[in-house]
């Protein structure tokens, strides 16, 4: 649990564990996160090189940022499911599709994206 007494530099210190245990067991755990970081190894540097201006470059970086943000929280959402709903459950299976669906939405907007900025740029 968080030290709810840090303050200051150590708040931001704990916080930034936090975030890196919160990454480490998204990469170990989830197979859908790996291949996403996998991704984002090679299109980040793509989008800074392919984007024609800053506007461009954020689109691009932006777009494979976002699916990894929620493919995070979706990863959160079906593990705190998974936690205290081992039973099937309508309400269960309704949140991780609708996590699942998050995650389809961002994938849809990253490939718009990516799409619209390359056929501009090889046209």
């Amino acid at each position: 649990m968080a030290n709810q007494q840090a303050t200051g530099a150590r708040r931001l210190i704990n916080a930034w564990a936090y975030s890196m245990s919160g990454f480490k067991a998204a990469y170990r755990e989830e197979a859908s996160f790996r291949q996403e970081t996998l991704v984002a190894i090679i299109f980040i540097p793509l989008g800074f090189y392919l984007g024609n201006g800053a506007i461009e470059q954020i689109l691009l970086v932006g777009s494979i940022l976002f699916v990894m943000l929620v493919e995070l929280l979706n990863s959160a959402i079906e593990a705190v499911v998974d936690r205290f709903g081992g039973d099937i459950h309508e309400l269960s299976g309704r949140a991780k599709d609708m996590g699942s669906a998050a995650v389809f939405i961002a994938v849809v907007i990253a490939i718009l994206v990516w799409g619209r900025i390359l056929w501009a740029y090889f046209r």
